[in-house]
């Protein structure tokens, strides 16, 4: 008679971390262009050189950044993940003089993290393991994880929760009340290090971008409402001199902690018009809630661009805009005569303090 051999007693489930075949790697580069004339066709020519590494990553034109799977590059060079980020910072700075900071990790979030709080020009690499990415996020102010701004760090703050450790140490059941059960959610998932988006590979959508450095950390709302109205007049004067127009804008402000937030949004209608711009990066700015924040850089891009023929521009019933636009035309002509600094808003002109009012067309 055969005998059924008894089950195995079931054993424990691996967490997913374990579980995974070969552990993920991430890096994020941060590729510092804002010294050069043409910084977005420089970073698409930067991008040839990743994709020598690898052709798996994602690039974020806003910054110009990109995130890099390398889990089959490691295996493909025989080289660590700081290595391979030493290998891409001496291709960028011998071919194109170009400085890279590079953070690296399990993930895109941690990856990001980690070279938000890298020196400039260095490498930080964050290993792939529950212990590390603890010791990396734990004592990091809430400001650091992505999906926190101003206005939820003060919310937080105001129950004692000022640190990612402390976040991740909050039951679901307060946050959810607090922030609302999918921002809660999310940003304790965060809080523990998990993430699992995957590094999309997509197509760099044409766009252009311009910035401005303080040279001191500012904390005055009306000189970063005045430097965006002087952003959003430039890129309008660029996409008109090259017969573009821009369908959404992507503000973002980086802090005196290096720490950074990025707000987009689409326009109502393709346009190169700087009212119109200055409008939305006014609305995005706003937003962001901020109360006395150290600003130290604001950028602004002007995405998915297009030729100016192919769009379409809402007729209305008053003369202004109209005027408006005769305006900026007759400025255009002075500008490609006598320098592009022969006529600008006056509010953004040197020594001029008085608070920028609105949104409208500029002074």
């Amino acid at each position: 008679m055969s005998t059924v051999p008894a089950p195995e007693p079931l054993r424990e489930a691996e967490p997913q971390r374990v579980r995974r075949g070969r552990p993920r790697q991430v890096l994020r580069v941060h590729f510092h262009l804002d010294q050069f004339q043409d910084p977005d066709l420089l970073f698409e020519q930067l991008l040839l050189l990743v994709e020598d590494i690898t052709p798996v990553h994602q690039p974020y034109p806003q910054d110009h950044s990109v995130d890099l799977d390398i889990t089959g590059a490691l295996r493909l060079f025989d080289r660590s993940p700081h290595e391979l980020a030493q290998l891409l910072q001496l291709r960028a700075i011998a071919l194109f003089g170009v400085r890279a900071t590079v953070g690296g990790g399990p993930s895109p979030l941690i990856s990001a993290m980690a070279a938000a709080a890298t020196p400039f020009g260095h490498i930080t690499v964050i290993a792939d393991d529950d212990a590390s990415v603890a010791a990396f996020l734990r004592p990091r102010p809430l400001a650091a994880l992505p999906g926190i701004g101003p206005a939820t760090a003060k919310t937080l703050n105001r129950y004692g929760i000022s640190t990612i450790g402390q976040l991740a140490d909050t039951p679901t059941g307060p946050l959810i009340r607090l922030l609302g059960a999918h921002a809660a959610r999310e940003l304790h998932a965060r809080a523990h290090g998990l993430d699992d988006r995957p590094v999309r590979r997509t197509a760099l959508v044409r766009s252009t971008s311009t910035s401005h450095t303080f040279e001191a950390d500012e904390l005055d709302p009306v000189a970063h409402r005045r430097e965006l109205l002087a952003l959003a007049d430039e890129l309008g004067a660029r996409l008109r001199t090259t017969g573009e127009v821009c369908r959404g804008l992507t503000l973002t402000v980086r802090y005196a902690d290096r720490t950074h937030t990025t707000r987009s949004r689409t326009l109502p209608e393709p346009t190169h018009h700087t009212p119109a711009l200055s409008t939305l990066a006014y609305d995005l700015y706003t937003r962001l809630g901020l109360e006395r924040a150290r600003v130290r850089h604001l950028s602004l891009r002007a995405d998915q661009l297009g030729p100016a023929d192919g769009a379409h521009h809402q007729l209305l019933f008053d003369d202004g805009d109209d005027k408006a636009r005769r305006l900026e035309a007759a400025s255009d002509a002075a500008r490609a005569r006598f320098g592009p600094h022969a006529i600008q808003p006056a509010a953004t002109a040197p020594g001029h303090r008085r608070p920028v009012r609105g949104a409208g067309a500029p002074c």
